[in-house]
């Protein structure tokens, strides 16, 4: 198998050393081409090694790690963010569909992402991804995410998501057009990435709707009928804050 040709880029020389250092430890799997100090020198070290992947520090003098964006346009190689972000600009990354390590460097996260690398189990982070990871990031807040399904990226508009079902370990994400997906994540992970838009409200513990879609509700049957066809559970416990919200 062929090496996988990285390079790091990070404006701290330790940080660097730290990096170069772990990645050592797969030096029968990886080549580490170049280390660079900011943005700038690592357009031209990518222009001229063409790497496989770039771990990349977000944090970094005249440049944010994020706006490489600005400099290709194609994106034909991986990225791995290193960053100290806090708990909420996560979710920009998690959104995107781009990974991360988090400062101070944790092994077995380090590991992961390496072996995630080597195994080749996604596609190369492409340019709608980071212009997602952008937007979330400047904005601080969740307006379009990226879906893996079957190998591939859907790019989804948050306004577009009716409802998240949980069904054990997954939830079922139905879309305005009629498209679902179903992700191997738990509920509570969409009522965080939802928190701060108020068009989203957790019904039930199996349910988030989407309440532009509303179309009507029993207090009886303790159902919300919604747009699409979709009817979610309503918990008598959320009935006076559901119809708070709504009015």
């Amino acid at each position: 198998m062929n090496k996988i040709k990285a390079i790091l880029v990070d404006d701290e020389s330790s940080a660097r050393e730290i990096l170069a250092r772990l990645l050592s430890k797969f030096d029968n799997q990886i080549e580490l081409l170049d280390q660079c100090e900011d943005v700038l020198q690592a357009v031209e070290s990518i222009k001229k090694h063409q790497p496989d992947v770039v771990f990349l520090d977000i944090e970094m003098p005249n440049y944010a790690g994020y706006e490489i964006v600005k400099f290709f346009d194609v994106i034909n190689f991986d990225i791995v963010f290193i960053t100290a972000y806090n708990q909420y600009a996560l979710k920009a990354f998690e959104v995107s569909a781009i990974d991360y390590i988090l400062k101070p460097i944790d092994l077995d996260r380090f590991n992961s992402t390496v072996n995630k690398l080597l195994d080749k189990m996604e596609r190369k982070t492409s340019l709608q991804q980071l212009q997602v990871l952008t937007k979330t990031l400047k904005n601080e807040s969740v307006e379009q995410m990226v879906i893996m399904d079957k190998g591939y990226k859907h790019f989804v508009d948050i306004r577009e998501i009716v409802c998240v079902e949980a069904q054990e370990s997954y939830c079922k994400i139905y879309l305005s057009t009629g498209k679902t997906f179903l992700i191997s994540k738990k509920l509570k992970y969409y009522e965080t990435l939802f928190a701060e838009n108020k068009l989203f409200f957790r019904t039930h513990k199996s349910w988030i709707i989407n309440t532009t879609f509303l179309d009507s509700y029993s207090k009886t049957n303790l159902e919300v009928k919604l747009a699409i066809g979709v009817s979610a559970k309503l918990s008598r416990y959320k009935v006076t804050a559901f119809e708070d919200l709504i009015e």
